[in-house]
């Protein structure tokens, strides 16, 4: 049998698809590039906001139009959060997988093409972790992979689903994470991205003398051996763990790049939220980092349209953002999500509004992060290799550069997969993607920057 993955949402749930992948593959499944070679179409969904839940359930309505005698699957975030729901609503899908249990990825697989009988559903609210560990396929562009130090969140942000749907913070052993690092890199990865919903709050569910929090993680990564960068995302800046600065200073594999989601500069809004800090905390945070890593790159998260903003409130965070001059900075407006504490608030916000400010913060974001781009002009970075790049026929500049050699397309250390800018990439001899390379960045376009082969 085969089956055809199409994935949704977040890197969390890119773990998930990958780690579906080799259960399925170890069960003999075939993976398929194309949906019109597939027995089963595997819809991975999210289901952490209103825009992405319809976005998966399209998909479903899409993949059922274009393929009727197919069998659809609808796995991931959003069958767990709904499962039942949606066994009655959506008849389009042949069944249901939710995130509780990831090795019965192939059991449903089996009953949704009618091997087995039944409509499987999942609806256990603790997600499992990696299953796979360094072994599965990697949906990631070449030398680069996702690893999850932890699954749920404790935090419980007042608008946000991720813990009614994964539960709270579980974090998996060092052991464990260090040997999916070992596996990794001996398959040529070159960059490991932790990530959890909190990257921060590694081992808190834990004693004290079983993990020393992400520090003893860091520690313990910090022993291995070999040319690699470690990028960190996602850490909550209420309990941001300062000790981590200290092994970044000593081991430069760890890049200086922050994503911190501040979310907003209102002290009001922030309680609304229920979360600790203000503008005044969360700038003292940046200062602190800035001072001993002046290449640091901060990417965070802001929200508009929160219960009870006023045009007071988005002045402040307009405020927040022209003071913290983020390298990185993405806004979403706030998505109304059943059983979250913020459902029921007073004072909602026109979603007109609420985009109009969110287009707003984006708008004011590009001449900052434009600023900040220009102070790794003429510097010598390592470059992670990513794809060849074919210039599109209205790019004089770029077909110009064809001349001096090869062009490809890859990321530096302040440059974050698939979110942030992209470094272009000359080199007068052909690169091999997955390499890290020395390379002078000699010019900036718009977000991106170019960047030659050899110091």
């Amino acid at each position: 049998m085969t089956y055809h993955l199409d994935p949704f949402g977040c890197v969390k749930n890119q773990v998930d698809a990958e780690n579906m992948m080799a259960c399925l593959d170890k069960a003999g499944w075939i993976a398929a590039d194309n949906a019109k070679d597939a027995d089963l179409i595997i819809v991975n969904s999210c289901g952490f906001i209103e825009s992405a839940k319809r976005q998966s359930i399209n998909a479903v309505l899409g993949w059922r139009k274009l393929y009727p005698e197919k069998k659809i699957l609808l796995a991931g975030c959003l069958s767990q959060r709904y499962a039942k729901e949606l066994a009655e609503t959506l008849p389009e899908a042949d069944g249901l997988f939710g995130i509780n249990d990831i090795t019965g990825i192939s059991q449903a697989a089996a009953r949704a093409v009618g091997k087995t009988g039944g409509k499987p559903v999942g609806h256990s609210p603790q997600a499992a972790l990696d299953v796979q560990p360094g072994k599965r396929p990697l949906l990631s562009l070449p030398g680069s992979a996702y690893i999850k130090i932890s699954e749920g969140c404790d935090n419980r942000c007042s608008y946000c689903a991720i813990p009614l749907i994964r539960g709270g913070l579980k974090s998996r052993s060092i052991e464990d994470i260090i040997g999916e690092c070992k596996t990794l890199l001996g398959r040529g990865i070159r960059e490991l991205c932790l990530v959890g919903q909190d990257t921060g709050s590694y081992g808190r569910d834990f004693t004290e003398t079983v993990v020393g929090g992400l520090p003893g993680l860091m520690e313990a990564i910090s022993r291995l051996e070999g040319k690699f960068w470690v990028r960190l995302l996602y850490a909550h800046p209420d309990h941001f763990p300062l000790d981590i600065l200290n092994i970044m200073e000593r081991d430069k594999r760890f890049l200086p790049y922050f994503d911190i989601p501040f979310q907003h500069g209102s002290e009001k809004i922030l309680r609304l939220m229920n979360r600790r800090g203000n503008a005044a905390s969360y700038l003292d945070l940046i200062e602190t980092i800035r001072r001993r890593f002046p290449d640091a790159a901060i990417r965070s998260t802001f929200m508009t349209g929160f219960p009870g903003e006023t045009e007071e409130d988005f002045e402040c965070l307009l405020d927040f953002q022209q003071k913290a001059a983020l390298d990185w900075l993405g806004c979403f407006a706030w998505s109304r999500e059943e059983d979250t504490p913020a459902y029921a608030m007073k004072g909602r916000v026109a979603k007109k509004t609420a985009a109009q400010r969110k287009q707003l913060i984006e708008e004011r974001q590009i001449p900052i992060t434009e600023k900040r781009m220009e102070r790794f002009m003429g510097r010598v970075f390592d470059v992670l290799v990513e794809e060849e790049f074919e210039p599109a026929a209205d790019s004089p500049g770029e077909e110009a550069a064809l001349d001096e050699g090869n062009l490809y397309l890859g990321r530096l250390p302040f440059q974050a997969p698939e979110v942030d800018g992209a470094a272009v990439i000359s080199s007068a001899r052909p690169l091999k993607p997955g390499e890290l390379l020395p390379c002078r960045v000699f010019a900036r376009a718009g977000f991106d920057m170019r960047v030659k082969i050899g110091k």
